[in-house]
């Protein structure tokens, strides 16, 4: 791939990724916050229940980390990034739906209210949690083509994530809570989520094809 090549893709997808990462972290933060809403009606809202959440989602997010991070050095892709997303968006669509039956079965099931909201986090939260915590790593590797600048790239990339991770906390508490209901939030999560995998799928189709058409425009 030629230089001039290289940057045009990059000037395409790099934004793109920054956004999508910036949307990711207002995401985690939202659905995180709206646990403590979705767990309170069966187990309250006292300090171990964010125990519990603040658990669960920490857990989880390493385990993101590290899977995400194991499959960015296996052919890493704008399109895999895009299925990463669309399958968060999947995963996180089931809380809006069941969250009330499943833990009505652990609220009966366990007695002390400290494990009965750990479980029923971690039922409700943990693999689309997994699932969106591999997007900072493989975030990371599509955006680094200069080892040198490496350092620099993922402390720009932290920042746009965990700048979408504070607006999302101050939007979802402040204003999203007051105007709508919480499975409709999470519905909307959900959706956002989804569609932005697909964007990035297409948009990587229309990378590849770009890349096809300049080459054979060069061969020419």
């Amino acid at each position: 791939m030629t230089n001039s090549k290289k940057i045009d893709t990059d000037s395409r997808q790099n934004p793109f990724i920054y956004l999508l990462a910036f949307c990711s972290g207002f995401c985690i933060m939202g659905i995180e916050l709206l646990g403590g809403r979705i767990l309170a009606p069966f187990f309250g809202s006292s300090v171990h229940i964010w125990g519990s959440i603040i658990t669960v989602f920490m857990l989880s997010l390493s385990f993101g980390y590290l899977a995400g991070g194991k499959l960015s050095t296996h052919n890493p892709s704008l399109k895999r990034y895009g299925i990463i997303f669309l399958f968060a968006g999947i995963t996180i669509l089931p809380v809006a739906f069941w969250s009330t039956d499943i833990m009505e079965v652990i609220f009966l099931n366990v007695e002390d209210s400290r494990y009965g909201s750990l479980l029923a986090c971690g039922a409700l939260f943990f693999i689309p949690t997994i699932i969106l915590g591999m997007i900072s790593p493989y975030s990371v590797r599509l955006l680094v083509t200069d080892k040198d600048k490496s350092g620099q790239v993922a402390g720009k990339l932290y920042f746009v994530s965990t700048l979408g991770s504070a607006l999302g906390t101050i939007i979802t508490s402040f204003y999203l809570v007051l105007f709508f209901e919480v499975n409709n939030i999470i519905i909307v999560f959900s959706a956002v989520l989804a569609v932005l995998g697909v964007i990035a799928i297409i948009l990587n189709k229309s990378i590849k094809s770009f890349n096809i058409h300049t080459v054979d425009t060069v061969n020419e």
